[in-house]
């Protein structure tokens, strides 16, 4: 890479961690370091809330998922804006209001201690993985663009974020995330002006090649429990994953409480309600258009450089005679493509030009899949092509300068990202663990103390996931795969805290029960889409919990 492109990454990075440290002042108390005090606007706690989700791997997974699935996948946000409005009537000025460090303190409020420290443990050990996670795209990024080991990278990014929010608390964190959403909106339209500026077709030339490739189909109508991403499993199951996500999981809980008041707690996620689906589907659009780019300039037949270089090294004949096939392909594939995006202008049978591109395409697709299978069969690898599209792309193909910023804007994305997590895992981890069982008598000065010490644990955590994650696949999937394995059951335990008859036994068998039959349908009916997993938590802790609270079983308390 150019060095003034690393002169970018340097100068922004340097530049966020200077200000986090600046903007620290004020968090020598326990409630200036969980909370800032209440004392952030609502826009600041808006742009951190949607910050928080847009991460390196919205970056980096969603672009390839657009460019290999098309904008499909945004119906898994079809639910939000509804999510949203619930959470403002419901939870938000409860939480808001009711003095509490974390959304789990008042499950012990409204039923026990063990109801409580069982939530928090599920919290603590789904959002550790995540955070895994989302070091590990950008650690996928250094690893295989730059040469550097992947243990090497994950470190790089995850030992600076550690120390980074272990000074600054989650009011440094939240600024942070403010810069993020910044750089991350201005690279992605300086990415599409620049895709769109090169292509030799225009851009409605362009939406019509993908278009008939069924990349611009964002609507699913068919009730399918099998297939991941419909109207329906958006509308029902991504509204109990949002809910469950924004309103029960700490690490979003803890920003809306760090808002002045709760109206302005309200605010802060309506700004998310309005603007996180047209932001996702921006996202989208440019994997989509990447993908239309890639019909009329040569793309690798890998994108993951590492297995590239490994299968031209020990299967060095095969893969010279599927790239030999895959180059004559592709000419005549964009020869299609030409025709049919100019078919209409030059009154052409567009039907007929579209079937042949398909056709070309389905070739392409059949090249690249043994090319795929290769690379597995050499490496021993899953081939996580899909995570190197956008990497490639950037680095071969966008001019000096802008690859700096793109980069920049994914290493700020994770650390700031991280850090949110790494800040909420702390809060819980202290809060109802340590003062709650372990020392509930304590000033300031030792909480912090030990606030930064588990920081520095879920850093380490989140860092050994990370090598693991990476060999997942979709790293976008991978991240909401991990908390709809959780996330429905901590909500129905919520909803029951808003039923007047439920009781503690019940809430906590009921969640108990929740997590079983998620496991149950995960690994005994693994068809069935991670989505729905949501809704089957949900209800299965509700229903449990009211049937033995009706049996009389715990006792009520209010």
């Amino acid at each position: 890479m150019h060095w003034i492109n690393w002169l970018i990454v340097g100068a922004y990075l340097a530049y966020v961690l200077v200000d986090g440290i600046r903007k620290s002042r004020g968090t020598d108390t326990v409630e200036g370091y969980f909370l800032a005090s209440k004392s952030l606007s609502w826009w600041v706690v808006g742009l951190s809330v949607m910050a928080t989700q847009l991460s390196a791997i919205t970056m980096i997974g969603t672009p390839g998922q657009g460019a290999t699935d098309g904008i499909r996948f945004i119906q898994f946000y079809f639910g939000l804006p509804l999510a949203m409005v619930i959470l403002g009537v419901t939870l938000v000025p409860f939480l808001h209001g009711s003095g509490v460090y974390t959304a789990y303190e008042y499950l012990e409020r409204r039923f026990d201690a063990k109801t409580r420290s069982l939530t928090a443990f599920l919290f603590l050990l789904s959002r550790g993985m995540s955070a895994g996670t989302i070091i590990a795209a950008p650690g996928v990024v250094l690893s295989a663009m730059f040469g550097f080991p992947l243990i090497w990278s994950v470190a790089l990014i995850g030992v600076p974020t550690v120390i980074y929010t272990m000074i600054g608390g989650v009011q440094a964190v939240a600024w942070a995330d403010v810069k993020q959403m910044v750089l991350i909106v201005v690279a992605l339209i300086a990415i599409m002006v620049v895709l769109l500026a090169q292509m030799p077709v225009n851009p409605d030339e362009a939406l019509r090649i993908a278009g008939a490739t069924g990349r611009l189909k964002a609507f699913d109508f068919s009730f399918d429990l099998n297939e991941t991403y419909t109207f329906w499993s958006g509308i029902i199951g991504g509204t109990f994953l949002m809910m469950s996500y924004f309103g029960t999981d700490q690490s979003q809980v803890q920003r809306y409480l760090t808002a002045k008041s709760v109206d302005e707690a309200r605010s802060s996620l309506l700004m998310s309600a309005y603007w996180k689906i047209p932001l996702q589907g921006l996202v989208l659009l440019v994997g989509v258009m990447i993908f239309v780019y890639y019909q009329f300039d040569r793309p690798p037949l890998l994108f993951n450089p590492a297995h590239e270089r490994a299968v031209a090294t020990a299967a060095a004949d095969v893969y010279q005679t599927l790239e030999a096939r895959y180059s004559q392909v592709f000419t005549l594939r964009e020869e299609a493509a030409l025709q049919v995006a100019n078919a209409e202008e030059a009154g052409a049978d567009a039907r007929a030009a579209m079937d042949a591109f398909l056709a070309r395409e389905a070739e392409i697709q059949a090249i690249r899949g043994e090319a795929l299978a290769l690379a597995e069969e050499v490496t021993g690898e899953p081939s996580r092509d899909v995570n190197y599209i956008v990497p490639r792309f950037v680095l071969s193909e966008l001019p000096i300068g802008l690859t700096g910023l793109f980069i920049a804007g994914v290493l700020a994305a994770a650390m700031s990202s991280i850090a949110a997590e790494l800040n909420s895992l702390a809060t819980t981890s202290v809060i109802d663990f340590y003062r709650r069982w372990i020392r509930p008598e304590g000033d300031d000065a030792h909480f912090l103390r030990v606030s930064k010490a588990a920081t520095a644990f879920w850093g380490i955590f989140a860092c050994v996931v990370a090598t693991y994650a990476a060999t997942l696949g979709s790293l976008i999937e991978v991240v909401n795969r991990f908390g709809s394995f959780f996330y429905g059951s901590i909500l129905g335990v919520f909803l029951l805290a808003m039923v007047p008859g439920a009781k503690g036994t019940g809430a906590f068998v009921g969640l108990l029960s929740g997590m079983g039959v998620v496991a149950a349908v995960t690994f005994g009916a693994p068809s069935v889409s991670f989505l729905w997993h949501n809704v089957i938590g949900a209800v299965t802790v509700v229903v449990v919990g009211m049937v033995l609270s009706a049996l009389g079983r715990g006792r009520a308390t209010q």
